[in-house]
């Protein structure tokens, strides 16, 4: 992360990585505690600063070129329940939780600016910003998608696409929503495998993918359900959607499957890759394309946590390890040299080297 003022690596013969140089070591260069379960990140512009959303209900602001990081928090008075969605727009904050609220922070004073009591029924699971940052979607568990004016507040579209309920009659979750890079689509995914992709302008539902694997029923033992699409991620050219799970479970008290990606070109609804890894269980919580989309950086876990490289010319593994933490969210640093990534009681800076035999 060029912005961040560290030692250069001293590993041989690294460069970032590029299409023709992909990563193929994952390297943790610090970490430093949270005192909670860090579900959501948004950055500052300059990259050396984070904020993170936690299971305490707080916001946490680190500042990543400090000598020491001691991450303080933004604001208070704030939510009232874990805090799931996070992102910047400008010198603002925008934050959702499971109290069903959103609420604009100034990102340096800590000042409430603007709070939604009631911008969901039910517990907000995800924020998302388009690239311009005008417009912010959130997506909750009364099945809904809202789209809200970034600066105002105001709910400027509101979509009931899913079924409030799985195919066994338990209710279900809306958990993940993305942007595209052009800013054009938006996508989500519920709990049952189902992801729509819709025209922002217009609201219109342009594609509906099926992952059905990522979802698992158990109608013996405990008579619910488990998994459920965790990540989306458009590639930087727009034409690619990476949708996160895990595969299927036998015990669904625990998350005991092998973590999966599918990667579509979703206008066509064509499926480049089922990727179910070998080495790695439990949800992928979070996505991102790397430069010139050549590869992509997944990241989650069960009990522990890990970080998963794959190659989008073919869809084979090109480097994984364990993260410090089970990772909940991550951004790419702009070159793909690396990933802050918060989780659980942990943050961490992981470095990606493209390192010659």
């Amino acid at each position: 992360m060029d912005e961040i003022n560290t030692p250069a690596s001293t590993e041989p013969q690294a460069s970032a990585p590029t299409a023709a140089t992909l990563p193929n070591v994952v390297k943790v260069r610090t970490a430093f505690s949270l005192p909670g379960i860090g579900f959501c990140l948004a950055t500052a512009p300059s990259k050396s600063l984070i904020y993170t959303g936690l299971s305490d209900f707080s916001i946490l602001r680190a500042n990543l070129s400090a000598e020491k990081i001691e991450p303080s928090a933004v604001g208070a008075n704030g939510h009232t329940s874990y805090v799931m969605g996070l992102v910047r727009c400008g010198e603002t904050l925008v934050s959702g939780g499971y109290d069903c609220s959103l609420i604009w922070w100034n990102a340096d004073s800590g000042e409430i600016i603007r709070r939604v009591d009631d911008a969901h029924a039910r517990w907000i699971r995800m924020l998302a910003i388009n690239p311009d940052q005008t417009r912010i979607a959130s997506v909750a568990d009364d099945m809904q998608t809202k789209l809200w004016d970034a600066v105002t507040g105001q709910c400027l579209a509101t979509w009931s696409d899913y079924e409030s309920k799985t195919p066994h009659e338990f209710p279900s979750m809306l958990y993940a929503v993305a942007f595209s890079a052009d800013g054009k689509w938006l996508a989500t995914g519920d709990r049952t495998g189902r992801v729509l992709v819709r025209d922002v302008t217009s609201g219109q539902l342009t594609a509906t993918i099926e992952t059905p694997v990522m979802y698992t029923w158990d109608p013996t033992a405990r008579r619910h359900s488990i998994g459920g699409i965790r990540s989306l991620a458009f590639s930087n050219d727009s034409s690619q959607l990476a949708v996160g799970g895990m595969g299927k479970v036998g015990n669904i008290d625990h998350l005991e499957g092998m973590s999966r990606i599918e990667v579509f070109n979703w206008q066509t609804g064509t499926r480049r890759f089922e990727i179910e890894d070998s080495k790695h269980k439990g949800l992928v919580e979070a996505l991102q394309f790397g430069p010139a989309d050549a590869y992509l950086v997944a990241a989650g876990g069960d009990n522990s946590g890990f970080i998963s490289v794959w190659n989008m010319a073919d869809g084979k593994l090109l480097t994984q390890d364990k993260a410090p933490m089970h990772v909940h969210d991550f951004e790419l640093s702009t070159d793909g040299r690396s990933l802050t990534a918060v989780g659980h009681q942990q943050a961490a800076v992981i470095d990606l080297f493209s390192v010659q035999a």
